[in-house]
């Protein structure tokens, strides 16, 4: 019994832990994590515990608190992402089949990609638009919370070794050129070149807690809002709501969904299985 007792006891310290942090991190560096998913949060907390050989999530609080560099890896460890180039191909199929067709009478289109990570995502996209004849019209705002990946999104720079799987996919997504016509390798990397990234515009934007800054023809959202509790989810679909021009289009992870959202009734399912979804015309 006194066992039972003890892990109990230990459970709602390392919970008791997780709360302070997080209000921690909010009150001294204005980022919110609160309302994320608890589980997938502290696994991640958790891990970086491990591995940074600390005793507890108070001694990560401690670090973090009094040291800014300390809060840069645990915000590494928070928003990271797992991406690659046309990653989940058939989506990309269909969001040239679906969607950018149907961009062609737009004389200028607005792009907004939310959490863009590292940039795999927006350099897919740009080279889509690019091979549709549309990248000239095209302005591609790519956001994220932490300006690390932000930097490297930027850049354009990814490990060569990695190119063989991204042409891989990048045939799979229709694509009518060979990738490495988009970069140039030197050394163990892969530089995308500077036409490809003309039209894309890096910014910090946080999810949680900021404003709507355009209105977009469509917006991709993607495996951003599975790392959200509902009430954070519902915040986050509302800003996604009004940032759409009317009959935009929005593209979701493939477990994300707008059923039993507070804006499911207003927008049309173009594509279920791949989650792309137009804005109804007000």
């Amino acid at each position: 019994m006194s066992d039972v007792i003890s892990q109990g006891a230990d459970e709602e310290l390392v919970q008791l832990e997780l709360r302070l942090l997080l209000e921690g991190i909010y009150q001294y560096y204005g980022l919110d994590f609160r309302q994320y998913a608890m589980k997938s949060l502290r696994r991640r907390v958790q891990k970086l515990v491990e591995t940074m050989y600390l005793d507890s999530i108070s001694s990560l609080q401690a670090r973090v608190l009094h040291d800014p560099a300390w809060m840069e890896r645990l915000l590494g460890a928070l928003t990271l992402s797992v991406t690659s180039l046309f990653r989940d191909p058939a989506f990309y199929r269909a969001l040239r089949e679906q969607v950018v067709t149907m961009l062609q009478k737009q004389p200028l289109i607005r792009i907004w990609v939310a959490g863009c990570a590292s940039g795999e995502e927006v350099y897919s996209l740009a080279i889509l638009l690019e091979e549709a004849g549309l990248y000239d019209r095209c302005r591609v705002y790519a956001t994220d919370l932490n300006p690390t990946v932000l930097e490297q999104a930027k850049a354009g720079i990814f490990p060569i070794h990695v190119m063989a799987e991204y042409s891989r996919n990048y045939l799979q997504a229709g694509g009518t050129k060979t990738l490495s016509h988009y970069y140039t390798a030197r050394s163990q990397h892969a530089i995308f070149h500077h036409s490809l990234r003309r039209n894309l515009v890096f910014a910090r934007h946080n999810l949680v807690t900021d404003r709507s800054f355009n209105l977009f023809e469509l917006i991709l959202c993607r495996n951003v809002l599975i790392y959200f509790n509902p009430d954070l989810q519902a915040r986050v679909h509302q800003l996604l709501f009004e940032s759409l021009d009317n009959q935009g289009f929005l593209a979701l992870g493939l477990q994300e969904s707008m059923a039993l959202t507070p804006h499911e009734a207003d927008f049309i399912t173009l594509d279920d299985i791949h989650k792309i979804y137009q804005k109804s015309e007000l």
